[in-house]
């Protein structure tokens, strides 16, 4: 059983950055394919980032391509984003998501999921 709590989310001016953080209860290194994903009201949850087990492997949203870094620590069962250049239509909730093993950009294919974090965007 994983349980993931997220933090570092907030308000940030366009142009921004923020980091947001991922916790982990269980051991989610060489076992857990690590993701975030992102959800505004009344829309589509969207993919953003996954990272691999050992973290050799990372893919990407177009949209966010460029601006934003997923990177995980195993020792410290965390993961993270980092957000550069943020933007207005950034603005939404945010999850992380554990996935048993190979790494996947569906979110039905995540069994684990956080509470979520807000970001912000706005002058």
């Amino acid at each position: 059983q994983v349980q993931l709590v997220e933090s570092g989310g907030g308000l940030v001016q366009p142009g921004g950055s923020l980091r947001l953080s991922c916790a982990a209860s269980g051991d989610i290194s060489n076992a857990f394919a690590m993701a975030w994903f992102r959800r505004a009201p009344g829309k589509e949850r969207e993919f953003v980032a996954v990272i691999s087990m050992a973290g050799d492997l990372t893919r990407y949203s177009d949209s966010v391509k460029g601006r934003f870094t997923i990177s995980r620590d195993n020792a410290k069962n965390t993961v993270s984003l980092r957000m550069n250049s943020l933007k207005t239509e950034d603005t939404t909730i945010y999850y992380c998501a554990a996935r048993w093993r190979d790494v996947s950009t569906l979110g039905l294919e995540f069994g684990y999921w956080g509470q979520g974090t807000q970001v912000t965007v706005s002058s």
